[in-house]
């Protein structure tokens, strides 16, 4: 199983469009290096994210 994707592959396996992969990985800080993209590292600072944006519930 590969860990280092490119922004396609990411995107087919995240369920979003390519641009969007690239976009998320400029506005997280997320690199991109030689035109692939860490998957662990994508997908865990986007849940970071998507936490820390959702309205908590108390």
């Amino acid at each position: 199983m590969a860990n280092h994707l490119t922004p396609t592959e990411l995107a087919r396996e995240a369920g979003l469009e390519r641009r969007d992969v690239i976009a998320k990985c400029m506005e997280l800080g997320v690199p991109i290096f030689q035109g692939r993209i860490d998957k662990s590292l994508f997908l865990a600072t986007l849940r970071a994210t998507e936490r820390a944006e959702a309205p908590t519930t108390a």
